[in-house]
């Protein structure tokens, strides 16, 4: 799978070992930044992921800031971005399973590395369930179009 990573100078850290853990896996990853720990602005990161998944370019992402809501909030103004703030793999794994989330942010300030893998990978290893849950997503759709649901 080729992953696409991004986080903000809060995140660089554990950037770092998630990307080692997941080209472990075998997935090819790319980083497009932040590559320091130098203050900068996560929208700018948030949105290069997002745009990568959106594009197709990349098949997934995942974002890691202070707490995982900015960079969050900047990858869901991507039109065709399902990003969910994940700091516990049930949440990780139950977003993919019910809102086939295609990015994942965490907030380094929040949660330990330990936690930050395991939720990558609950995320990584769970399956859309589709049903019920396709017609939500469809109607998430629906509502990004500026169409009434």
């Amino acid at each position: 799978m080729k992953i696409a990573i991004g986080n903000d100078h809060a995140g660089y850290d554990m950037k770092l070992e998630i990307k080692e853990m997941l080209e472990e896996k075998g997935h090819e990853v790319i980083d497009y930044g932040h590559h320091s720990t130098d203050s900068c602005d996560f929208p700018v990161y948030g949105y290069k992921v997002a745009q990568s998944v959106a594009s197709g370019e990349t098949d997934c992402g995942v974002l890691i800031c202070g707490t995982g809501i900015g960079i969050s909030l900047a990858a869901n103004k991507v039109k065709g971005i399902r990003c969910a703030l994940c700091n516990d793999p049930v949440s990780a794994r139950l977003t993919k399973q019910h809102n086939n989330a295609n990015i994942i942010s965490m907030g380094a300030r929040i949660i330990g590395m330990e936690t930050a893998k395991a939720v990558v990978s609950a995320w990584l290893d769970a399956d859309f369930l589709g049903g019920k849950y396709q017609r939500r997503i469809d109607m998430l759709t629906a509502i990004e179009n500026g169409d009434a649901i």
